[in-house]
């Protein structure tokens, strides 16, 4: 293991998914690159349970779950950590039982720490592993990009419905009620 900042950095991806670092960050294994970020903050959170309550809503629950920050494994030798992903219950067994898993659905909620490369380096790696859906949420712009491939983007805004279709067809949520304000 490597040190950095006072940190001991594993050098193989068996030791990084054993790794449990102590300086309060979380990381993502990229080919042998460690990349570290915060992980949801409250901001973050708070949309989180505004979608898993849309989730539940709709029913989806029977069939599947939101996970906030899973690790998933995209290839052999890259692991990421989607800030929501939608697996079936099925696929929950599965990776219980230690099998690879690739949700069908996945959303980032971009931070103000959030580089652009980094953002587009997942939306590639999320398609080329099977991800059929991503939401990438921008709080600051009130904007939700839906991605149904690298080539096919809609912009949302304002009174602009998001859909999770194909995966979960009903999940629709208006980018106004996403960012709405709760009523005190």
């Amino acid at each position: 293991m490597v040190q950095a900042s006072g940190l001991i950095l594993p050098q193989t991806l068996e030791a990084f998914i054993d790794w449990e670092p102590t300086d309060g960050f979380k990381y993502e294994w990229n080919g042998g690159e460690i990349i570290r970020f915060s992980g949801m903050k409250k901001k973050q959170y708070f949309i989180y349970g505004i979608l898993n309550r849309l989730f539940s809503k709709k029913g989806y629950y029977e069939q599947g779950m939101l996970m906030a920050e899973p690790d998933v494994m995209l290839t052999p030798i890259q692991m990421r950590r989607p800030d929501i992903a939608y697996f079936t219950y099925e696929q929950a067994e599965r990776g219980r039982k230690g099998e690879d898993v690739i949700p069908a659905f996945v959303i980032e909620i971009l931070s103000e720490t959030d580089q652009a490369y980094r953002i587009e380096e997942k939306i590639t790696e999320y398609f080329k592993a099977g991800v059929q859906i991503i939401w990438n949420i921008n709080p600051e712009q009130q904007v939700v990009y839906v991605y149904t491939s690298r080539k096919h983007v809609t912009i949302c805004l304002e009174d602009d419905i998001c859909s999770a279709t194909p995966v979960l067809p009903n999940f629709t949520i208006s980018v106004n009620t996403l960012f709405a304000q709760p009523e005190v």
